[in-house]
């Protein structure tokens, strides 16, 4: 048998080679995710934008100047703090058994873990009214021979009947004034931080202190304050106050 022509065996290969499909899937297009027809357009609260104020001020060399102005309200940072002065005595009559010493160091000269605990009576800086008492506690921190006096470390509250009480921490050292840190309050004191100066008269008996109150809403009720008496070791309370007479105690005074 004569053998097929060249064309004849490319027609044969042609139509005996497999057929190439199209092998994407059918379901391929419901498949594919849909675009989104939602749209997000960022959007800005009125309250939020500070429109600022443009001014133009033309001088006679005919140069424009822009000034820009912000309409927002100044920070609260930059308002002033105002500072509540206060001035009272503390004055132990020897009518409450204090100070108590308890010399836990067990040793004869004051020495280092030495606790005092106090309690005293509180007068206006005018010595005209009796206004509450001390209560607290100090920790003998060195003894200081040199000077003829001891450093602590206190911490006490001052109270003021109904209208609430402070409450004070630092070094107290029975040779020179110090200050102590205002550590917080109630009532009317809520709210209240700054520090106190501490004067010694005669220890441990007689000491003033000045307030210098911040954090406090409202000012201080009149009768707490008044024209303050200088202090010295002479100062002595009025005889109505150290009675507790009606008229010369605050409301509900601490006793």
């Amino acid at each position: 048998m004569a053998s097929a022509g060249p064309a004849t065996a490319l027609r044969t290969i042609s139509s005996s080679s497999p057929k190439l499909h199209n092998t994407r899937s059918p379901f391929s297009s419901s498949l594919s995710p849909p675009k989104s027809s939602l749209s997000f357009t960022k959007v800005l609260s009125p309250a939020l934008i500070s429109t600022p104020k443009l001014q133009i001020t033309s001088n006679p060399s005919s140069k424009t100047y822009i000034t820009c102005r912000s309409q927002a309200s100044p920070s609260e940072s930059e308002k002033p703090i105002k500072v509540h002065e206060l001035r009272v005595y503390e004055i132990n009559e020897r009518d409450r058994s204090s100070p108590a010493y308890l010399r836990l160091s067990q040793k004869e000269v004051n020495s280092l873990g030495d606790l005092v605990p106090f309690s005293n009576k509180l007068y206006t800086g005018c010595l005209q009214k009796r206004i509450g008492i001390t209560a607290g506690i100090c920790t003998l921190i060195q003894n200081k021979a040199e000077k003829k006096g001891d450093r602590y470390e206190a911490i006490y509250s001052f109270y003021f009947g109904d209208y609430g009480h402070l409450s004070v921490q630092g070094s107290y050292m029975t040779y020179e004034d110090t200050y102590l840190v205002v550590t917080g309050g109630s009532g009317i004191f809520e709210g209240a931080y700054g520090q106190v100066k501490l004067q010694q008269l005669i220890f441990p008996f007689k000491l003033f202190y000045t307030f210098y109150l911040k954090g406090i809403k409202e000012d201080l009720p009149e009768e707490l304050l008044g024209v303050h008496v200088e202090p010295s070791p002479s100062v002595e309370p009025s005889p109505a106050a150290k009675a507790c007479e009606a008229h010369a105690v605050i409301q509900s005074f601490t006793d």
